[in-house]
């Protein structure tokens, strides 16, 4: 959702939220509010309730009534009352969901801590604001300074100023107990206000800056979620997952909040589990558990005196095992449990149109250097064994050249001494 100012420019280009967060239009916000019983209407002797959700930067929220009896919707900048002065906000709930809202945070109606709402903002009201709006990321930058020249170990995270210009809440991170009374003194002088410190936890931080998590998407601190539940590394032994500090650590430097968002369907599925401690008796030795596969409802052992192979199981067949000792009676090997185990192979490819298979990359490079040694090799073995029957042919023809020239020597000196043996005589004829 966003509204004129949050889209495209005729360039095509993002002009982005130009109302730094304080936009109108109910969409763009963080933790935004759909009212869903806007379209309907109370009953006969019922008044519409005089408490209203107000919004203020990096969704902050408070209470207050209309004690005025305006006329107030979703969406409407109002000024409401401030310690001192008054702040600038923007009405994010209305009428019965309040009361929803206020029993999930435990507030009741006549609590000290509800305000009141003066009148709808006037475009003075709006100016002033927006220009305290604008003073917060170089008083953020100044502010920094001055904690490094004090040499205070915190860290100074957002700034945020009252609506009226009068008052600034710098936000901060801090391990240990800080003395900040110097640097109140220091950012009062400086900036000419009144100056409150408000110390927040690494999630609380998280979620007033934003961010993308390792996941794709924008924190769930900063889009939705409201409360910070306490996570522990036993939501992730019981996910089976990995015990490492980078993967289940968030941007806030805690373990990832989604940790518990599917931690009551791990647990459900854990119940028809045997216990991780439970050893199984066979004739090949005893078993002890190494690790499961919960929705597959597959789990690994390996023999106690052989680890160096993991059977892989069925909880059916492990629980006949567990049975079977239960009645004191030993099972049979693993290895036969094993080798009864079918594995269908989920075929999700098929090549149809002719497109390239996804797991075409998986399979591990052929090493060509070895392929061409390879071909050289034959290459080179096959030109010797050539260069050698080559040789030999040139030796043997060279052989039958030379014996065949004797012979036709031999032949021709014959045939020469024939000749001079059967010339005529001259004399024998003439004598006749």
């Amino acid at each position: 959702m966003a509204c004129g100012s949050c889209g495209t420019g005729e360039d095509g280009k993002p002009r982005g939220c130009k109302s730094n967060g304080a936009c109108t239009s109910g969409g763009c916000e963080k933790l935004s509010v759909f009212d869903w019983l806007s379209n309907m209407t109370l009953p006969g002797n019922e008044t519409p309730f005089n408490i209203y959700e107000v919004r203020f930067k990096n969704g902050r929220k408070h209470f207050f009534k209309n004690t005025e009896k305006l006329s107030i919707s979703m969406g409407d900048v109002v000024a409401v009352e401030g310690s001192p002065g008054h702040d600038i906000g923007v009405v994010s709930l209305g009428g019965e969901l309040v009361k929803v809202q206020m029993k999930k945070r435990k507030i009741s109606i006549d609590s000290e801590e509800i305000k009141k709402i003066y009148r709808k903002a006037s475009q003075r009201d709006i100016e002033i604001w927006e220009k305290a709006r604008n003073r917060e990321l170089e008083t953020q930058k100044r502010g920094r300074e001055i904690l490094g020249r004090l040499g205070l170990k915190m860290k100074l995270s957002d700034v945020e100023f009252q609506g009226d210009g009068n008052k600034a809440t710098f936000y901060y991170t801090a391990e240990a107990r800080v003395d900040f009374r110097q640097l109140i003194k220091d950012l009062a002088g400086a900036f000419s206000i009144r100056v409150e410190m408000k110390q927040v936890g690494a999630r609380q931080e998280a979620a007033r800056l934003g961010g993308v998590g390792s996941c794709g998407r924008e924190l769930c601190c900063s889009t939705w979620l409201t409360d910070f539940r306490k996570v522990t590394t036993s939501a992730a032994r019981y996910q089976q997952l990995s015990l490492n500090p980078l993967k289940l650590a968030g941007q806030c430097g805690k373990l990832k909040c989604c940790l518990n968002f599917e931690l009551d369907s791990y647990l459900d599925a854990l119940n028809a589990f045997p216990k991780q401690e439970k050893i199984l008796k066979t004739e090949s030795g005893d078993a002890e558990f190494v690790k499961m596969d919960i929705f597959k409802k597959l789990l690994w052992y390996t023999y106690k005196e052989n680890r160096s192979k993991w059977y892989k199981l069925s909880l059916e067949q492990v629980q006949e095992i567990i049975d079977l000792n239960n009645k004191n009676e030993v099972s049979i090997p693993l290895e036969d449990y094993e080798s009864d185990i079918e594995e269908v192979v989920a075929v999700d490819f098929e090549n149809v149109v002719g497109q390239d298979s996804l797991t075409r990359f998986d399979t591990p490079k052929k090493n060509r250097r070895r392929n061409r040694n390879k071909k050289r090799k034959k290459v080179s073995s096959g030109a010797v064994s050539n260069q050698s029957q080559n040789n030999q042919k040139g030796h043997k023809s060279k052989k039958s050249t030379k014996s065949n020239n004797q012979k036709r020597n031999n032949n021709s000196q014959a045939n020469t001494q024939n000749t001079r043996r059967r010339k005529p005589n001259p004399n024998a004829n003439t004598n006749q």
